[in-house]
């Protein structure tokens, strides 16, 4: 029985941490080896990155305690830790190059985690983490193309080519969030992430309720437009308020439009979409992301792209970073 491993999802508000048991399979078999890698125990906690790079460091090694202790194992016997972050990383410097939500840049966090924990620590982007667990486990479906779109408190994107995660040269493959979206809008409203995450989304609704739009979502949160989150959105949304409505379709909109760009320029047959946001709306966001996408792709054969959601949900980057971590202690590329 191979050692467990823990992978952690690090997101912008939330951070997933879990032991993962059955990784040992051989690369490209996407079930890792027989069955699909089992989360055997859990820890999530608030990220909190306005308290500082060393509280949130912190509150990672804590949940990996608690994790551990779910599962009934020691942090000693694991074999490694995998953790995916936000933002630009160098997984081979294991470096945080730059990640916006936390405010860091330049964090060796495999190192620091290493020599806090020690066991060995494996860095990668979250959302690489996560579309790898699907690609392995959930609605990649094994695919040797594919493009995953994480809306959540950010915009995160990972690339499989040929059957492999691509990074680029600088590491930065995939990270559709940042491309500008608006070109001529002011400064701080120009690329996806800023105009189709969550983030985005409910800074636009609070907005424009504040601006005396007519909305149920303050009756939702008991007047307190700071408790807006994606499950209030999607419950104003479900309800067809039609400033949620139309805010949310015009994110969809924007978000597929970019897609089939992506998908244009790289020939892709598959794109899978996940992220607190997505999960929170579900199909019918998907349907709106995935009808703008096939519109704007070019040629026709490009127009029949699957545009799915997430399988693994909020356990995509857990099984995600832990995959990329039993490979790369296997001398593996991911």
């Amino acid at each position: 029985m191979p050692q467990p491993i823990v992978g952690i999802d690090l997101g912008g508000t939330n951070m997933q941490i879990g032991v993962v048991g059955g990784i040992g399979g051989e690369k490209g078999d996407k079930s890792g080896g027989g069955a699909c890698p089992k989360v055997l125990g859990k820890a999530k906690k608030k990220t909190k990155a306005d308290e500082g790079r060393d509280a949130v460091i912190e509150r990672l090694v804590a949940g990996v305690s608690e994790a551990c202790a779910d599962a009934k194992v020691k942090v000693a016997d694991l074999a490694a830790v995998g953790i995916g972050a936000p933002g630009a990383i160098d997984p081979g410097e294991g470096m945080v190059l730059e990640a916006v939500n936390l405010r860091w840049d330049n964090v060796p966090l495999a190192k620091i985690l290493k020599d806090k924990l020690g066991v060995p620590v494996f860095l990668d982007n979250d959302v690489n983490a996560a579309v790898y667990g699907e690609n392995r486990c959930g609605a990649g479906d094994n695919s040797r193309d594919l493009l995953g779109v994480w809306a959540g408190t950010g915009i995160g994107g990972g690339l499989i080519l040929n059957g492999s995660l691509y990074y680029g040269t600088n590491w930065t493959a995939g990270e559709i969030g940042h491309m500008v979206a608006m070109p001529g809008s002011q400064p701080g409203t120009r690329t996806l992430e800023q105009n189709c995450s969550r983030t985005s989304v409910v800074d636009r609704l609070t907005d424009l309720i504040l601006s005396n739009h007519k909305s149920i979502i303050p009756s939702l949160v008991n007047g307190d437009l700071s408790q807006i989150r994606s499950k209030i959105v999607a419950k104003a949304y479900d309800a067809k308020d039609e400033l949620t409505v139309e805010v949310v379709n015009s994110a969809a909109e924007l978000l597929g439009t970019c897609i089939g760009g992506v998908v244009t320029l790289l020939s892709l047959p598959r794109v899978v979409l996940g992220g607190g946001l997505t999960e929170a709306l579900g199909q019918p966001f998907v349907d709106l992301v995935k009808k703008a996408a096939r519109r704007e792709a070019f040629p026709e054969r490009c127009r029949q792209v699957k545009v799915v959601m997430t399988k693994l949900l909020d356990e995509a980057g857990v099984i995600g970073s832990a995959l990329i971590a039993g490979d790369r202690l296997a001398g593996k590329t991911p």
